[in-house]
């Protein structure tokens, strides 16, 4: 089970930061990923990271202003936004993959949070 968490209301240019506990005890043998989902739109690829953490990937659309990262330890992962504009306003989702996946595309995902809410104002 996957929980997120962090949503909420932000200013044009500011930050925020997600994030997504998992429960049970196979946390680090899955990759995990972040989507977002815009109103009337379907869901989008943020961000992944891999089992250990050592490997990360991003959309064009959030590279150099998200970072995705995961802590195995406490089972959760996590997605520092920062430079946030209206573009980036929608349902974040976290999820979890096996390894050796398409971590881009949705369909690969087993598992997904609830999803929280980012609302950037601008």
């Amino acid at each position: 089970q996957l929980q997120a968490s962090g949503g909420g209301l932000v200013q044009a240019g500011g930050s925020l930061r997600l994030s997504c506990a998992a429960s049970g005890r196979t946390f680090s043998t899955y990759a995990m990923g972040w989507f977002r989902q815009a109103p009337g739109k379907e869901r989008k690829f943020v961000a992944a990271v891999s089992r250990s953490g050592g490997s990360t990937f991003y959309a064009n659309s959030v590279k150099g202003r998200f970072t995705i990262s995961r802590d195995n330890d406490k089972n959760t992962v996590f997605l520092q936004m920062s430079s946030l504009n209206a573009e980036d306003t929608a349902v974040y989702y976290c999820g979890a993959t096996l390894p050796e996946t398409d971590y881009a595309q949705s369909w690969e995902y087993a598992y997904w949070g609830q999803g929280t809410l980012v609302t950037v104002s601008s």
